[in-house]
This record gives C-alpha cells, structure tokens and sequence, in this order.
C-alpha cells in the first residue's frame, strides 16, 4: 500500500488503481450480507462465488437478521463463508455492525442480499484500497425484475448481461450525479451517491466512526456516509463494479411515505441537510456549528456575555463548549465566598443545566459529526451575523479553514470538519495541521468588517409636529408633564410637582 497522499477536497485523480486481472491482491475482504429470510441471497451467493478475488483473500459473513426459518447456505457459494446470527437488536444497521465485528478481513465490503454482482466486482472496488487507507469506493447497481433463473447459471454466467435484461432495468439515481461531478471529483457531498446496497471501506475506518447506527431505521446508509465524510475519507465510485438489484427500489413503491420515513432521522443527524430544519425554533440531536470557548481565567460576566452572544445570532442551530478546568472543581466542603476557584464554579452553576451549553476540560480533535466549528476570543463577542457570514464565505468553494484576523492581532476560525478529519488521517504527531488543510481544501484570511460589522448609530428622534385643536373642540383635561430628572435635586423637585399635581386631580 502506498502512503496517504493528501488529496484536495474529493478529487482522487493522484491515485491510478491497476487494471482487472492485471494484479496480484494482497488485502483480505469480508464481505458482510445482512439478510432477513433472503428469498434471492442464493442467487447473491452464487455471484460472489464466481468473483476473480482470491479465494484465500475472501471470506462471506451472512448475519441472519432473525429469519424465520433461520437461513442455512445454498450449495452454491464462496469457500469461506459462514453464518453470523444476530442475538440482540434488529435491523439492517444493526446486523451490519454485527457481521463488522465478527469480519476478519482487512477491507469491509457491505453487501444487500438482493444484490447480484458482475465477476469483477469486488476486485474493483478493493483494488483502490490497496492505493491508500482512507477511501471508501461505492460500486454501481441497476434495479431489474426477478428473472426465472437459478444459482447455477448466476454463477457460470461470464456477463451479467447474459442472465438479465439489463437494457430494460431501471438506472440508479446516483449514476446521473457520478457522471455531472466528474465521477465525484467535483462533488460538493460526495457522501449523497454511497448508499448500502454495495460499498467498501477499511475495517478501521469502519470502527472509527462508530459503524452504522442502530436506532437509523431509514436512511441508515446516508446518515453512515455523511459520519464518514466527517471523518476526512475520500468516495471513489468506480464504473467496473456493476451489479443488479432484484426487484424495484421502495421509491418506486411508495415514493411519498419512502420519502417521509426517512426525514426524522437525516434531519437530526444530517446538520448539511438544511432543507429539512426549516422549523423555527427546533433543537437538533446534531448541531450545524459547534462554537468553542476558552474561558479559563476569565471572568463570570465576560463569558455570560459571550455565550448570550452566540445562542441570539441570526444562525441558531449551533452548541456552545466552555472549555476550562471544570474537572478540577471539588463539591466537598469549601469557604464559598473565598474560594480560589469562585469565577469557576459560578459559571459551572449557571451553565450546566443549559443543554445548548457544554463543559468539557479539552477540545476534541472536531466536532464531528457537527459539520463545522467556531473558536474566537471569549472577549469578542459573536455579532448577531458573524455565524452565518462566515458560513456563507466558506460554501463558496468548499474552504477548509476561514480566518478573521481581528485588530488586535489575534485570530477567529470557522473550520470545517472534514477538512480537519482529513488532516488528522494525514498528519504525524506534531504536524501542523494547517499546512495540510492548506492543501487539502485551503485556508481563507479575512478582515473582520464583514463578519463584525461596525454597530450602526442611532437614528435621530424625528420631532413630530404639533397637531392644531379644532376650534369648536371641548378642551383636553390638563395632563401632568413628566421629565426625566438629571440629578437628585431635579428628581426631589420631580416627585414634588408630581405629589401636588396628583392632589390637584
């Protein structure tokens, strides 16, 4: 395997895979198949029986996901394969992760039991994993109708052409986006085309983020991928893996209520995903900015004004962290009012009940899966539009890291958190990570103005014109005039006309 070359957002044009059989793999796959009842996994296994993977590099894990009967193996299928059943939990993320942790394969290669893949298939897409470390490659599917065909004639075929009628099946929907961006190069959310039936990652990469998530029972593979791009990896779809998916995709069958049940959970884990947090005033499980502030040895009111600063900004989708010495704060018996560690323990007090508001003793690395992150001075307060300004700079092309450089001399950062993902995957200890995101996705020095506009002076009272009483008009009863006072003798004098004025009436 080569070494990490720092590719630039998801253009992986510096990596040239070897061609199909012109190589010799060195990688083991596990090849992980959730599978409930699986009325065509012979058909699937017959295929994967048939790759041009070795033999001794391959190993198939078939998770019954509770079937009833439970599976049991065709005759036709890969040497190494063996059933995983799932003893706790259900569902398609929760037997992926169940196989994930019984694999013992080098790459992950996950795998829908209704897929039947090309010869070439799982070749193409680990050949890539032997260029570097932290690619994810998707392979390509085409939706066809069950044909009367058996395990046998899926495993002599030497074309899926031969077994299906491919010129009748329905395309993916991502094959259109693959072509438009250049094969992903110039996706601005690559994650979008990985979907489950067919993708494959390092088994380390896949442990590094958590696996899937159990509780996603729709849109499981979307919200996976999205964890993923967090994490820095590079998405390579690759044209040679083809495969076919039996039967129609459940778009097709109930498009609307597909579409609905998968919204509660992209719209809580997917912070990018900004057409579905349009309600006002929700709070999100995952937040879109994640504002980071120093408050050790600063005072209790500095920091409650920066924090009432960043929950009232335009942008409200945001989670403030007070990073200070909070575990170092003992409940035993104290002097309160001498206490060394006052400042500090009033504002673990007035925060820590807030869920907006967390206190943590050191940063993480990023904020994932939060997709960006905000660190400034606690003294300089966020402006109502500075969060959303500076999102708006970095959209524009994607930029790893916008700097402000404010007139002091110091610096406040929004960073993107794919872009610190990919720069912790490339860097050594004691690496600037800077330098790599410099690389990787670039780096943006601005002038505060735009991001802390200059406050707007008052207007100036309009002094309205005296509105003449009709002359056949009864008279006003007489009102008493009020002033505000300027000093303690004008106040006495106030409270004096006042008293007399309220006798008089």
């Amino acid at each position: 395997m080569n070494a990490r070359p720092a590719m630039t957002q998801n253009d992986y044009s510096p990596l040239t895979p070897p061609e199909l059989g012109a190589w010799s793999p060195a990688l083991s796959v596990s090849v992980v198949i959730p599978a409930h009842g699986g009325p065509h996994l012979e058909l699937t296994l017959a295929a994967l029986a048939a790759q041009t993977y070795p033999d001794h590099l391959m190993e198939v894990l078939v998770v019954d996901d509770g079937s009833e009967p439970p599976i049991r193996l065709p005759e036709i299928r890969p040497v190494n394969t063996r059933i995983v059943p799932v003893k706790t939990g259900w569902g398609i993320s929760n037997a992926v992760n169940t196989g994930a942790k019984a694999a013992d394969g080098e790459i992950i290669q996950r795998l829908d039991a209704d897929m039947v893949a090309c010869r070439e298939h799982i070749e193409a897409l680990a050949r890539w994993h032997h260029e570097t470390d932290y690619l994810v490659t998707i392979g390509m599917k085409r939706f066809v109708e069950v044909p009367a065909l058996t395990a046998e004639q899926v495993f002599r075929a030497g074309h899926l052409g031969d077994v299906f009628d491919l010129a009748s099946g329905v395309s993916s929907s991502t094959e259109a986006t693959i072509a438009k961006t250049d094969g992903l190069r110039k996706s601005r959310n690559p994650y979008h085309v990985c979907t489950g039936p067919t993708f494959a990652l390092p088994r380390e990469v896949f442990h590094a983020v958590g696996g899937l998530d159990p509780n996603v029972v729709r849109g499981e593979d979307t919200e996976f991928a999205y964890r993923l791009a967090m994490h820095g990896v590079v998405f390579i779809p690759d044209m040679e893996a083809q495969a076919v998916h039996l039967g129609l995709p459940a778009q097709h069958r109930d498009r609307e209520r597909a579409v609905r049940a998968v919204e509660p959970y992209l719209s809580h884990r997917i912070p990018l995903r900004r057409d579905l947090r349009k309600d006002q005033g929700r709070r999100w499980l995952v937040p879109y900015v994640e504002i980071v502030l120093d408050v050790t040895d600063t005072s209790e009111a500095v920091v409650r004004q920066a924090v009432a600063a960043a929950l009232d900004g335009k942008l409200q989708d945001v989670v403030v962290t007070l990073v200070g010495p909070w575990a170092r704060l003992q409940d035993g018996r104290r002097a309160v009012l001498s206490d060394p560690s006052f400042e500090m323990r009033l504002m673990r007090d007035l925060f820590a009940h807030d869920d907006r508001i967390r206190l943590i003793d050191e940063a993480a690395p990023t904020p994932a899966p939060a997709p960006f992150r905000y660190r400034g001075p606690v003294d300089v307060p966020l402006h109502k539009a500075t969060l959303e300004r500076m999102i708006e700079t970095v959209q524009k092309d994607l930029t790893g890291v916008l700097v402000v450089d404010l007139p002091d001399g110091r610096t406040a950062r929004l960073e993107r958190t794919s872009a610190l993902g990919r720069a912790l995957l490339l860097s050594a200890p004691g690496d600037d990570l800077d330098k790599i995101i410099e690389t990787t996705h670039g780096i943006r020095h601005e002038a505060p103005d735009r991001y802390w506009p200059p406050a707007t002076p008052p207007k100036p009272a309009v002094q309205k014109p005296a509105v003449q009483k009709p002359l056949d008009s009864p008279a006003a009863p007489k009102q008493p005039v009020v002033t505000i006072p300027t000093s303690a003798a004008e106040e006495r004098g106030l409270l004096g006309r006042l008293k007399s004025a309220l006798r008089s009436n």
